[in-house]
């Protein structure tokens, strides 16, 4: 009778395990799955967090790689599909976003690098700027994808053709993880790291 008891158990364990194993993470109502389709290439979730102006939640963030990466340099150098998911928590002016962005890759990068990227930081700030406002609850996702570039979506529409250069969607992650990211703890929880 222990020996059908112990196998029953050992059963249900490893029926249970998978769904045990899953991480998704659920930030100021918006829910990350533990992982994600890009593509073909499958993609776990690295690490989420909120992104804080002040006292007030701006965004949620939450990046996606095909292996786990617990540094800057680690998440840059990883080859393969990449993920940068943001869902807005409150409505901003869309065009200063794009302003944002500009300034966030330009702290985070030697000038002659950035003089490389204009031409494509120009063009992502007019995606935003053609957006006009961001509401809350809008998402917008910034794909590494290998042979095509980087691909930008805003509310689950991709915006124009990829951006080509490898060194563009490493300037966009600069803006949370480089050495002056946009908030100290949103960059901690996106590299895994805990609150």
């Amino acid at each position: 009778m222990r020996i059908s008891r112990l196998a029953g158990l050992l059963v249900a364990t490893c029926l249970l395990l998978p769904l045990l194993a899953r991480a998704d993470v659920t930030l100021a109502g918006v829910k990350y799955e533990d992982t994600t389709d890009l593509r073909g290439a499958r993609l776990t979730l690295n690490g989420a967090g909120i992104r804080y102006k002040g006292p007030f939640k701006v965004y949620t963030a939450a990046l996606y790689l095909q292996k786990k990466a617990g540094t800057p340099e680690d998440v840059l150098a990883l080859p393969g599909a990449k993920r940068m998911s943001v869902v807005m928590l409150r409505d901003i002016d869309a065009s200063e976003l794009g302003r944002l962005f500009i300034r966030g890759v330009e702290d985070n990068m030697d000038r002659g690098a950035m003089a490389k990227l204009i031409p494509g930081l120009m063009r992502m700030s007019q995606i935003f700027t053609d957006h006009k406002n961001l509401k809350a609850g809008d998402q917008f996702t910034l794909d590494w994808v290998p042979g095509a570039g980087t691909v930008v979506s805003v509310r689950g529409v991709q915006q124009g053709e990829p951006f080509k250069e490898p060194e563009f969607f490493s300037a966009l992650m600069r803006i949370w993880l480089g050495p002056v990211p946009a908030d100290w703890k949103l960059k901690d929880s996106l590299l895994g790291k805990p609150a």
